[in-house]
């Protein structure tokens, strides 16, 4: 007899039980949903794309990251590491068969092989929004809008949302003549929160080959009390008001005139490491749980598709990493275990009643109620066990006598409250009362 293969899962990845799979759908169809409320339409994307497609942009940390390997055509293949860059080659790719600007959404699974640690995971879900084809600070506006709306939809309120603008950093590191590091030196201000000052610092001055220029940009990444003292402060030091400043001003008249800036913070810290983005870009953070890092986050990204075409089609967009945002959420006991979507179960007390089991089950469907049957006559201890686990709240109780009469026995599970001799359309209603 040939040994057993032991099971088990590559590190960083994992196999998602019932309960946590069914609150992780449900969360991204409350997602989608608002995502569709402003517009979006979903679109699609290989997992595998060519790995000049996702490389051609990026740094060096970003490729130790990818998945990437020939495949038996020996063609150089990557899985895709975000949901953005293929968007981009989609972008243009389809660019005669769109409309701009285009509003996108797209939920699926991305992969990246950095350390697995607390909420974060090799293989795991991101859940887009993106537009295309719209430089402007509506547009802007609106993903900052959606991301605030699309959390509080899965009832996650207590975030702030950190904004910053790169092209206010970047005319600021022109001032103080390092521009050509402000790749090095963005990365390593995004650092900030993992490293601490004083580890930031030691890069900045490698980087800026100075110590003062290395104090002046933690003066700039400190910021102030409030938006509009450190717009004020940042845009100062930048050089006085620009384009890019201007930007943020409207984005912030914007969010007093929805009445949510109370949500959002200025935040000069806040870069992205990301080489694609160049205008406004944030990061959101839940108040209870700092130390998870961002759940939510994007930016502007007006040169990425010029990569793929000479079509100018400035975008901005953001991402829930539902992944990260779940594990923070159980950390904070905000999760609620589900184990099925079941309304009901009809028990199987008599093996000679499954056909009657059968069209119970099927009337109520047809009222919009979900019901499974018990398949065998088992002992009422195991069936109830079973129903348990799945944390189904309601059970259907027919015996000879009941199904004689076209009755039943309606059993509410977490309270074991029944209710005789109801017809199906009783049952029915009483389901539906409490759902």
């Amino acid at each position: 007899m040939a040994s057993l293969i032991q099971p088990r899962v590559l590190k960083g990845f994992r196999d998602i039980l019932p309960e946590n799979e069914i609150e992780r759908s449900g969360l991204m169809e409350k997602i989608t949903k608002v995502y569709r409320s402003y517009g979006f339409v979903p679109i699609d994307t290989p997992v595998l794309e060519y790995s000049e497609i996702l490389l051609r942009k990026s740094n060096g940390e970003t490729e130790k990251q990818v998945f990437r390997f020939l495949d038996n055509g020996k063609r150089d293949v990557a899985l895709r590491f975000d949901l953005t860059v293929p968007f981009a080659r989609f972008t243009a790719e389809h660019e005669s068969e769109l409309y701009f600007p285009f509003k996108r959404y797209h939920l699926s699974k991305v992969w990246r092989g950095e350390k697995p640690q607390a909420g974060r995971y090799r293989e795991f879900i991101q859940c887009d929004i993106d537009t295309v084809g719209s430089d402007s600070a509506a547009a802007d506006f609106e993903i900052l809008s959606i991301m605030r709306a699309a959390l509080a939809e899965i009832g996650v309120k207590d975030i702030t949302i950190h904004v910053n603008h790169r092209g206010i950093f970047n005319r600021f590191l022109a001032k103080l003549g390092v521009a050509e590091k402000s790749e090095d030196i963005l990365r390593s201000v995004d650092k900030l929160a993992k490293v601490g000052k004083e580890e930031v610092k030691k890069e900045l001055v490698e980087y800026t080959q100075s110590e003062e220029k290395a104090d002046q940009i933690l003066t700039y990444i400190s910021g102030s009390t409030d938006f509009d003292s450190t717009l004020s402060m940042i845009e100062q030091m930048a050089g006085g008001e620009d384009s890019d400043s201007q930007r943020m001003r409207d984005i912030y008249n914007m969010m007093k005139a929805a009445g949510i800036e109370a949500t959002y913070v200025l935040d000069p810290s806040i870069t992205r490491g990301l080489d694609y983005y160049t205008g406004v870009v944030y990061e959101t953070f839940l108040n209870e749980l700092p130390s998870i890092g961002s759940v939510c986050s994007g930016g502007r990204y007006d040169n990425l598709a010029g990569l793929y075409t000479k079509t100018k089609l400035p975008g901005v967009g953001a991402s829930i990493g539902l992944d990260r945002l779940l594990a923070g959420l159980e950390q904070l006991g905000k999760t609620g275990k589900k184990g099925s979507y079941l309304d009901v179960e009809i028990y199987c007390m008599d093996k000679s009643l499954a056909v009657h089991y059968q069209g119970v089950a099927e009337k109520l469907r047809q009222k919009g109620i979900n019901v499974e049957v018990f398949p065998e006559a088992k002992k009422m201890a195991q069936q109830y066990a079973v129903t348990d686990a799945k944390t189904v709240p309601w059970g259907i109780l027919i015996g000879t006598n009941e199904a004689e009469k076209n009755v039943l026995t309606l059993k509410k599970l977490a309270t074991r409250e029944q209710f005789e001799n109801l017809t199906v359309e009783q049952a029915a209603e009483k389901i539906l009362s409490e759902k």
